[in-house]
């Protein structure tokens, strides 16, 4: 369950980050909304995680994910490019979160 929390987190919290862009500095009332409440949710479900996974692994996993799901939703949404560097940056995160979970006694199977 602890897992389905995260990975939920994880999606609410990439909504909730293109919803700010959206927001155009919360400006636009909708998307405002969306935002407070998707990152509401979103840490609620990673308090949640946290009760079970040790909060390194939690937040490296969180952040990670995220930062590949809005650089996708950046580029789908918002036509946002990204350059070679900022891919092998992002390829070396995934890299990172991958060694965590496989590899790592700090988290929980």
């Amino acid at each position: 369950m602890h897992w389905l929390q995260l990975g939920l987190a994880i999606l609410f919290e990439t909504v909730a980050t293109s919803a700010l862009k959206a927001s155009a500095g919360f400006t636009q009332l909708g998307a405002s909304l969306l935002c407070v409440i998707g990152y509401g949710v979103s840490f609620y479900l990673l308090s949640q995680a946290l009760k079970v996974v040790p909060v390194g692994v939690a937040y490296a996993i969180w952040s990670g994910a995220g930062v590949v799901l809005i650089s996708v939703a950046g580029i789908w949404l918002f036509k946002q490019r990204l350059d070679a560097a900022a891919l092998i940056g992002i390829a070396l995160i995934v890299a990172g979160v991958v060694v965590l979970n496989l590899f790592s006694s700090s988290t929980p199977h």
